[in-house]
Parts: C-alpha cells; sequence; structure tokens
C-alpha cells in the first residue's frame, strides 16, 4: 500500500517537473537571464570604478585653481585670489562651448533624459562617443565651478558603459533596456552609497515600471557598485547626518506645510531653468562665448556667495548641521538657482539631482528655522526639516518620488523620519506636478517631441515607423505596372522614416485602407506599401510586448 502510493507520489512529481519546472527553465534560458545576470555584475564593477574615476577627476580639474581636490569649494574658494574664482568658470565655460562645438553631436552633453529616451527606444542605443565626451565635458565643468550636479552624468555615464558591453551580445530589446538601467542603478547606487535608491531610480526614472525580469540584474549591478563605493570611501553616507529627534505628533501640519513649500521652491527653479534657457538662447553667439559669458556671470555670484561653485555638497552639510543663519540660508536658496541656471543655459555639462538636493537642503534648514521659532514646544531640531526639504525639492523636480525617500532614508539609516518623509515628498511632488505637469526630465524630452508621459501608447506611436510595418512591391497584392512606375502628385504617400503616428493621421484623415510609400529622394517613386491592418497589428503587437516586459 505505502509502496503504491508513494509510486503515485513520483509520479505526480515528476508530472509536476515536466508541466511546470521545465517550461519556466526553458523560458529563462532562452532569455539568456543567465548571461544578463553576469552582465549585470560586470556593469555593476565597470560603473562603480568609473564613478571613482569621475570623482577623482574632477578634483584634479579643480587643482590648478583651488589649490584643493576635495569637494569642499566654497572653504578652498576664499582662501585663493579672487579673480581665480572669477575667471575659471568662464574659462572652463569657453574651453566646454568649443570643445561642444567641434566634436559632439547636437552641440550639447547628455544626462539622464538621454538615457531615459534610449530605453524607450526601439533599439535601445547609446552613441560610446557622445557618451564619453558628454562624461569628459561634465568633469571639465564641474572641475572648473559650473553650478551643476555629477549624478547625472553619472548615470549617462553608467547607461552608456552598459551600452557599449552589450553591444557585443545579441540581446533582446528587453534585455537591452534592463541592462542600461543597471548602469543607472550603479552609478546612483556608487554616488551615494544608497543600493536601495539605485535599485529604484532604474525602475522609477529609466524603465517606469518594475518587473521581476528586471529586478534582479539591476539588484545585482547596483550592490556591486555600493560594494566599490564603500571599499574605496568607507561605510560612510554621501553627507553628514546629524542626531535628529521628532518630539511630537503635533509636528505633522508642519511636515505637511513643508510639503507646499518645497512644491513651490521646485516649480520656481525649474521655471527658472526653462526661462533662463529661453532669454539665453534668443542671443546668437558661438558656444564658446555663451560658455565663456555664463562661466563669468557664475564666478562674479562665487564672489559673493562661494558656496554656489560646483555639486554644492559642502553648504548641503553645512545646513545639516544648522551652520547658517536664516538671512544666509534664504540668499544662498536665490544664488543657487540663479548660478545653476545660468551654468545649464550657457551648455555647462552636468546635472539637476545635486542641485535640488542643495535646494531642498536651504529649504528645509529655512523652514525649520521659521518652524522651531514659531512654535518652540513643540519643535523639533532644525536638523530633521533639513533632510525633509532635500527629499521633497529632489523628488519634485526629478519626478522620482520613492527612490528619492530611499535615498534620504539609506542617509539617515533610521525609521523614525519616514513618515514625515513620506507626508513632504508626495506632497510636493502633487502640488509640483499639478503646476508643472511632468519633471525636469520630461521636460527635456518633450522639447525634442518626446511625450513619454502621455502614456505608452503615444510611445509606441512615435518610436515605431513605417519601415516596421511596410509591405513590399515584390509582396504586395493587386499593384499595377502603372503604379510600380509613378505615383500621382495628389495622391497621399508616406516615408519609411515617418511615424506610425503619422501613418494613423493619415488613414484617419484619407478613409484609404493602404497608403504608398516612396522614397524621401523622389516622392513619386513607389517603393511599398503600409497597409492599415498592418499598422494596427504591428501597434497591438508592440502593445502587449510592452505589457509582457513590464509584468514579468
Amino acid at each position: 500500500m505505502i509502496k503504491e502510493h508513494l509510486g503515485e507520489f513520483l509520479e505526480a512529481f515528476r508530472d509536476a517537473i515536466v508541466a511546470r519546472f521545465l517550461p519556466n527553465l526553458r523560458e529563462f534560458f532562452a532569455a539568456r537571464a543567465p548571461l544578463v545576470w553576469a552582465l549585470a555584475l560586470v556593469i555593476g564593477l565597470t560603473v562603480g570604478l568609473a564613478t571613482l574615476g569621475f570623482r577623482t577627476l574632477i578634483g584634479l580639474v579643480q587643482y590648478p585653481w583651488l589649490f584643493d581636490t576635495s569637494e569642499n569649494l566654497s572653504s578652498a574658494a576664499q582662501k585663493v585670489p579672487f579673480w581665480h574664482v572669477l575667471l575659471a568658470p568662464a574659462l572652463g565655460g569657453i574651453l566646454v562651448g568649443y570643445l561642444l562645438d567641434r566634436f559632439v553631436p547636437g552641440r550639447r552633453a547628455h544626462g539622464p533624459a538621454d538615457v531615459i529616451e534610449a530605453s524607450h527606444r526601439q533599439n535601445v542605443e547609446i552613441d560610446a562617443k557622445t557618451g564619453l565626451w558628454s562624461v569628459g565635458l561634465s568633469v571639465l565643468s564641474l572641475g572648473t565651478g559650473s553650478s551643476a550636479g555629477r549624478e547625472g552624468p553619472v548615470v549617462h555615464l553608467g547607461s552608456t558603459i552598459a551600452a557599449i558591453i552589450d553591444n557585443y551580445f545579441n540581446l533582446k530589446r528587453g534585455a537591452r533596456r534592463t541592462l542600461l538601467a543597471c548602469g543607472a542603478a550603479a552609478a546612483i547606487s556608487a554616488s551615494f552609497n544608497a543600493p536601495m535608491a539605485g535599485v529604484l531610480f532604474a525602475h522609477e526614472v529609466i524603465l517606469a515600471h518594475y518587473a521581476i525580469r528586471s529586478l534582479v540584474p539591476i539588484v545585482i549591478s547596483s550592490v556591486t557598485a555600493a560594494v566599490i563605493s564603500r571599499l574605496y570611501f568607507g561605510e560612510h553616507a554621501a553627507f553628514i547626518i546629524p542626531e535628529y529627534t521628532f518630539s511630537t505628533y503635533w509636528e505633522v501640519p508642519a511636515f505637511a506645510l513643508l510639503g507646499v513649500v518645497c512644491a513651490f521652491v521646485a516649480v520656481v527653479f525649474q521655471m527658472s531653468l526653462i526661462a533662463t534657457e529661453r532669454v539665453a538662447w534668443r542671443f546668437e553667439m558661438p558656444l564658446w562665448a555663451r560658455g565663456g559669458i555664463g562661466g563669468l556671470m557664475v564666478g562674479a555670484i562665487a564672489l559673493i556667495f562661494p558656496e554656489v561653485l560646483g555639486v554644492g555638497y559642502e553648504p548641503v552639510n553645512n545646513a545639516l548641521l544648522q551652520n547658517y543663519s536664516l538671512g544666509i540660508l534664504l540668499a544662498l536658496l536665490v544664488a543657487k538657482t540663479a548660478a545653476t541656471s545660468i551654468s545649464l543655459a550657457s551648455r555647462a555639462a552636468g546635472g539637476v539631482f545635486s542641485p535640488s538636493l542643495y535646494l531642498g537642503a536651504m529649504t528645509g534648514a529655512a523652514f525649520g528655522i521659521i518652524a522651531t521659532s514659531a512654535i518652540p514646544e513643540i519643535g523639533s531640531t532644525q536638523g530633521p526639516y533639513t533632510l525633509l526639504g532635500m527629499g521633497g525639492v529632489a523628488a519634485a523636480v526629478l519626478g522620482a518620488p520613492i527612490s528619492t525617500v530611499m535615498i534620504v532614508f539609506e542617509l539617515t539609516r533610521g525609521f523614525e523620519i519616514t513618515m514625515a518623509l513620506l507626508l513632504t515628498v508626495s506632497i510636493s511632488i502633487g502640488l509640483s506636478y499639478a503646476f508643472v505637469g511632468h519633471s525636469y526630465f520630461h521636460w527635456q524630452l518633450a522639447k525634442r517631441g518626446i511625450l513619454l508621459h502621455h502614456g505608452h501608447h503615444r510611445s509606441i506611436m512615435r518610436r515605431m515607423t513605417v519601415r516596421s510595418f511596410l509591405t513590399p512591391l515584390s509582396a504586395a497584392e493587386g499593384t499595377t505596372a502603372e503604379e510600380h512606375e509613378k505615383i500621382s502628385p495628389d495622391q497621399p504617400t508616406l516615408l519609411t522614416s515617418d511615424t506610425l503616428e503619422t501613418a494613423l493621421k493619415l488613414y484617419s484623415e484619407t478613409g484609404e485602407p493602404r497608403i504608398a510609400v516612396v522614397t524621401a529622394s523622389d516622392r513619386s517613386k513607389l517603393i511599398g506599401w503600409a497597409l492599415k491592418f498592418d499598422a494596427i497589428n504591428a501597434f497591438n503587437q508592440a502593445m502587449i510586448d510592452e505589457s509582457i516586459e513590464e509584468h514579468r
């Protein structure tokens, strides 16, 4: 009896393996998941080392004029002659402008917005030459004192390294997107010594979805980069976090009010970036002159407020340690907004991550002084409000509430701040989006006609071209000899480079089930047909593929 039951059990167990385990394993290996995991490890290691090199190079560039390789630019700037501070950003801007004009496609350094764009393109490619030029120009800009962030360039560097590595393997689009996100995750992880934040940033900002298939390699890459960072810098976080306490739950309204203030600062900062760029580019001049004038203006601001130079981590630490008065905090808030807007408008190579944290720190510290002075019996110290401000402003500017919360959470290494941080960040990003409608990265993409925040369907329609569903003449049915030769001038036509969105509009306007596809050089020369049925099928399949990638 026992033997019979044991035999039945073994047979059922074998059937379960055949029916469930083997198909899943076959799919696992068919997706080349082991290779993707191995590449994620290589990417994490490489990006971690590259991040260390990036920071070292910035220090070497700033040494000739500051005589200091540390990140304490504001302290060092007060020890050198004033003309060093005035001219270094200008000379850096001239050189960056000249190199952009001569060697970089598009005449601009690339950043996180370009990584987001690449991850949503059909080929998921980043040009290695442009990526390496961008990181070199970022080293030059930040090393000469431009008011910008280093995390944006590092994110692009990480994804460029990932793109270079995965180019050697014939991987599917989903795997290439995952590896691109691995590079971004490793960059954030190594920069902030925050591996969980790196994982969430990659999903939230780069991929814009969460999937188990992507999670494992992204975690591998992020953790590996964090290990490299900690071996070099130790276990310390990027900022000096003071002891903090929350006195009472009566402070909860203050956290909510801080969220409102952070939203206001984030909106003003983004509008300042946009407006300064629009005004600056109304004046025609060579890029080197634009960079020089912008750098000179930043240098002039730095003569009064040297805290605006570079990434600004020293002033952030001073705000956390409560070393600034209310007047200085408000002045630095205005000065940094102006300096960063001028730097980026004059094409300095850098990002907005560090400036957002800087402005958040000044906002939170100033709010903390006011709150604790107005209601001293329920107020905490200034320190926790500084941390909350950093999260509130950065989340709204970057459009990354969860990963920003995690960065601050990993910096503090405590649970007490979680509730306050979630409230401040959520109110800040909610109000910011109510006014602006998108993050700074999505504004950059919108300038290029890429509206990812409108949904996957719009993204697919704008990245898919007629070439992907074209029926060549040799395969087209019902094509006459006359049609082979010439198309009439009044007949609607498409190019192979036209988007699916353009094709769908033309089907709607003409009511035609198929539209002639011609060459760009001779629009009367027929090369094939774009069938409405094929276009809709291609769109539906792309939507299905997108959904599968997001949910597996």
